[in-house]
């Protein structure tokens, strides 16, 4: 998504301990794993701006991660089927002295899920190591009714939220 904006980017996988964050909230929790990770691999005097981002499904109340197996997606999917939920996604951008910090929220509605249609979207083996045990860019798109929010912040990066902290934080326009 960012190499379509143009941006000269280098990836480096952060080197952050995800399971030692604690919050009350899921929006604290994903703000706090999206700086943690941007902050994990800042290198002073670079002159970089740092992206940290980070995203989880919750249903009524319920953190849903990446599933661990096939079972853990089945009961994941088996649970959001013809039902809506929040998808939280946290972002921290960190260079020059400056940081800033956000989540977005977005509502997503499930269609009736099969028995068979779950069975087949896990052997397909998108569901792993995607919040939820779903990817709405690919064949979790047709699980999708509607969405209320940003889809990019669903895919686990909000563009849009993500330029109007770049101009607002750090000066930079990518229009």
């Amino acid at each position: 998504m960012l190499q379509g904006l143009g941006l000269d980017l280098t990836v480096r996988p952060p080197d952050f301990d995800e399971d030692s964050v604690t919050a009350d909230t899921p929006q604290q929790l994903v703000e706090r794993l999206a700086l943690g990770k941007a902050a994990s691999v800042v290198q002073s005097g670079d002159g970089a701006v740092v992206i940290g981002s980070d995203t989880v499904v919750v249903l009524e109340g319920a953190l849903l991660g990446k599933p661990r197996d096939a079972a853990q997606a089945a009961d994941m999917l088996g649970r959001l089927s013809g039902r809506a939920h929040e998808v939280y996604t946290g972002i921290a951008l960190i260079g020059g002295g400056r940081q800033a910090v956000d989540c977005v929220v977005t509502r997503v509605f499930f269609r009736d899920l099969t028995p068979g249609e779950i069975a087949r979207y896990i052997a397909s083996g998108e569901p792993f190591d995607k919040a939820g045990g779903y990817g709405i860019q690919g064949l979790a798109a047709t699980m999708v009714r509607r969405i209320e929010g940003d889809y990019f912040a669903v895919m686990g990066f909000p563009l849009c939220r993500f330029s109007e902290l770049l101009r607002v934080h750090f000066g930079i326009d990518l229009l």
